[in-house]
């Protein structure tokens, strides 16, 4: 038996220690979200769409939701109200991803995806970061965008704007972010559209006052003077008629 003097026991083994907590790497965490859409969680297939925060999500499913109002079911999806909403990627394939189960004495590469980079060749599975150009669609890793400098877009050559570029699947602080800018745009549509429904209401308002003024008449008129009882022009001073 233990500590009858034949051996020492360390104090690992007399002092019970809480046990760590696994820690699984950031990319096997996050895979499902490169891999499926963010609404029905079905594996991504084209077409596929982000939308201002950065999720993916097959355009097909969003649009039927859409269609049959039920994507404000949706926790993932619910801030989707219409085209505006998100911008429809468009993704290098990745020849080296084997679809489906792998056979015989075939290696599988879970690291390689169905997407990559088409400046780095960097698979798209959440290792790198990748983002989005919202004006065109583009999408490549961040890592091309610091080596290769350009002022238009790093893959269509179309126009850039360091604005206007998506993470895609951020980090929750970045997501944040893209939260509350989208809550100031919303604010700040609001504030627009009232602004102009109250500057056409006081329009409407001045031209109901005016019609109801009516038109002027004739003998409203300075210097007009009332016809005779004949119809014709009053007599002068002189007592004289106009032939007289």
């Amino acid at each position: 038996m233990g500590a009858d003097g034949g051996t020492i026991p360390k104090r690992c083994e007399l002092v019970q220690q809480k046990k760590k907590k696994e820690k699984l790497d950031k990319h096997v965490k996050n895979a499902t979200k490169w891999r499926n859409c963010q609404l029905t969680q079905l594996p991504l297939k084209k077409p596929v769409i982000a939308c201002r925060f950065g999720k993916l999500y097959n355009k097909e499913d969003v649009i039927n939701a859409i269609l049959n109002k039920t994507i404000f079911k949706s926790a993932a999806a619910s801030h989707i109200k219409g085209p505006r909403d998100f911008v429809e990627l468009k993704l290098t394939e990745n020849k080296d991803f084997k679809r489906g189960d792998v056979k015989g004495d075939d290696y599988n590469d879970v690291n390689q995806t169905e997407f990559l980079c088409p400046i780095t060749n960097v698979p798209m599975n959440g290792i790198q970061s990748f983002l989005v150009n919202w004006q065109c669609g583009c999408v490549y890793s961040e890592k091309a965008q610091q080596e290769v400098k350009s002022e238009n877009c790093h893959v269509c050559g179309g126009p850039y704007d360091a604005t206007k570029m998506v993470i895609l699947n951020p980090e929750d602080e970045q997501l944040e972010l893209y939260k509350l800018k989208w809550e100031a745009e919303k604010a700040e549509k609001a504030a627009a559209k009232k602004e102009k429904a109250k500057k056409t209401a006081e329009k409407m308002e001045a031209a109901a006052a005016v019609a109801s003024e009516g038109p002027s008449t004739s003998s409203d008129a300075p210097g007009a003077s009332a016809p005779g009882p004949s119809g014709m022009a009053s007599v002068g001073k002189s007592g004289k008629g106009l032939f007289g």
